[in-house]
């Protein structure tokens, strides 16, 4: 630990808190109600500034916050640092860790005794469940974060192997209509260009998977001039991104002409040997869906006939001469690359999650995947909209009795 990364760390959590005006909001009722005294609350999630912030809000409610991060590439070591230096904080997220270091540190933050977790792809919970069942008894709930964590939740939750209630944080409106569309849309793109440095004006882009994370990077990739292609498995997703005017094809059609390839689906194998024996030369892959899956790494090693790292965060696999680019380990390449989202998209995110472990500790939830309480992402988006200066209308008596009765007709 150096006072130069302290340093550093402090600056970006300053710049990151200085526009989260909703989680600031919600900081100053923690300071003041105190509704954390008490609990240890775990979190693993990506270690960077917004996170931070999101740390710091929790620990001003009175809790203890043990942290690791939840993606071996997306810790920022100055913020981690920085973080480990704040009363009722410990911080044992380390960037470019290996899995088992990684896994060390989730067991750490299970050391703490916590009695509500946070998790980002739910990697604490299933923690839990499998190797630490002997803490079950004591755990008043959980968040999570983000899609992929939430369908394995709810996989557990169907198979009857869920024990704990856990809030599917990601499903709050405020969360997924911002974050995961204009948050995704933007830093995945951030990171892609801040690692290539090439132009994606005039490319073809191909967008795997058309949920609210392809919509946000499909969009994004139309405002840089991009001809946008996407491949999607759900007939409803695939005619909205007709209808929304881009190609749709097949992965085995769009491999082909493709030149810059994103996953966002969360699933395993999108990106597979058959595509990437039809692959242009110089084809660019990243990944902005969750887990490194989505991008079959295993059967693209296999086939190259040499690698080497072209430039910081890529990887090139010649194979016979052509060479296929793959960012950030195939890892979120907006975190991993990148900063990751916005300040402003995480502020309604985290937000969420803050108001979201108070729900926990102060009511008795059952067991099973429960939404976030409708009250909260009410007042997460009025904040919100008080940050930015934004008014609206208020419904009047007689406008709620005609939406709310059936006796008036035409």
């Amino acid at each position: 630990m150096t006072e130069d990364m302290i340093e550093s760390g402090n600056m970006k959590i300053e710049w990151a808190r200085n526009h989260m005006p909703v989680l600031a909001h919600v900081r100053e009722e923690f300071i003041t109600g105190q509704p954390l005294a008490g609990h240890t609350v775990g979190m693993a999630l990506h270690v960077e500034a917004k996170t931070a912030v999101l740390v710091e809000t929790l620990a001003a409610g009175g809790a203890q916050v043990p942290i690791c991060g939840c993606n071996p590439l997306s810790t920022q070591d100055d913020v981690a640092q920085a973080l480990d230096t704040r009363n009722n904080i410990r911080c044992y997220a380390i960037h470019a860790c290996s899995n088992d270091e990684y896994y060390t540190a989730i067991d750490a933050v299970l050391d703490h005794k916590p009695d509500i977790t946070i998790d980002d792809g739910g990697d604490l919970i299933f923690k839990l469940h499998t190797q630490r069942q002997d803490m079950m008894p004591d755990i008043l709930g959980a968040c999570e974060e983000t899609t992929t964590g939430v369908h394995r939740l709810k996989s557990m939750e169907r198979d009857g192997a869920l024990k704990i209630p856990v809030i599917a944080v990601n499903d709050a409106l405020t969360k997924f209509l911002f974050d995961n569309r204009y948050g995704t849309g933007q830093s995945s793109w951030d990171g892609i260009i801040r690692t290539t440095n090439l132009l994606v004006a005039g490319k073809n882009v191909v967008i795997a998977g058309y949920g609210w994370c392809g919509r946000g990077t499909a969009m994004r990739a139309v405002g840089l001039g991009a001809n946008v292609i996407v491949t999607e498995i759900d007939p409803i997703r695939a005619l909205e991104a007709r209808m929304d005017g881009y190609r749709v094809m097949p992965m085995i059609e769009a491999a082909a002409i493709g030149e810059i390839f994103v996953t966002t689906t969360g699933n395993v194998d999108i990106l597979t040997r058959e595509h990437f024996e039809v692959m242009t030369d110089g084809a660019i892959l990243a990944n902005a869906g969750h887990f490194n899956v989505e991008i079959n790494l295993d059967e693209l090693k296999a086939m190259a006939t040499s690698t080497k790292k072209a430039r910081n965060n890529i990887m090139e696999y010649n194979i016979n001469g052509r060479r296929i680019n793959v960012l950030a380990d195939g890892r979120l390449v907006n975190l991993a690359a990148g900063d990751g989202h916005p300040a402003e998209v995480m502020d309604m995110s985290f937000a969420n999650q803050a108001m979201c472990v108070e729900h926990i500790a102060t009511h008795k939830l059952t067991p099973g995947v429960h939404p976030v309480p409708q009250h909260i992402d009410m007042k997460v988006a009025g904040l919100k909209l008080e940050a930015m200066g934004i008014s609206i209308d208020k419904i009047k008596p007689h406008q709620f009795e005609y939406m709310d009765g059936w006796e008036t007709g035409t």
